[in-house]
């Protein structure tokens, strides 16, 4: 996708692989997630908006926080002006990779024995 300064919120939806409705739910969950409105009322998100985008859907999926863990840990951050760093380690699908890779290496040893 070209870099531009503002995308709409099925351009995030694509890029980042999480549904439409999933976003809007996210701007009630979390005060920090607010893209601006154009004049027509469409969401505008910007590169910051993206990484914390990022940011929630690791910490909810991956690092398996709740929905409250996630506010906190937010505000925690914000409180110590902490920067959202965009390398979140893996993503789901190479953690499935691998889980799946590991699962087949075991169904193998114990088809060996």
């Amino acid at each position: 996708m070209k870099k531009k300064y503002y995308y709409t919120i099925g351009e995030v939806s694509n890029l980042l692989n999480i549904k439409a409705h999933v976003l809007r739910y996210w701007e009630k969950e979390f005060p920090s997630l607010s893209p601006r409105k154009n004049i027509r009322r469409n969401r505008q998100y910007t590169e910051e908006d993206i990484a914390l985008i990022r940011r929630i859907d690791h910490m909810l999926h991956v690092q398996r926080f709740t929905i409250e863990g996630v506010r906190k840990k937010l505000k925690e951050m914000r409180k110590n002006k902490e920067q959202i760093q965009l390398d979140f380690g893996p993503s789901r699908e190479e953690v499935k990779a691998t889980l799946v890779n590991e699962l087949k290496e075991l169904k193998e040893m114990l088809a060996t024995h």
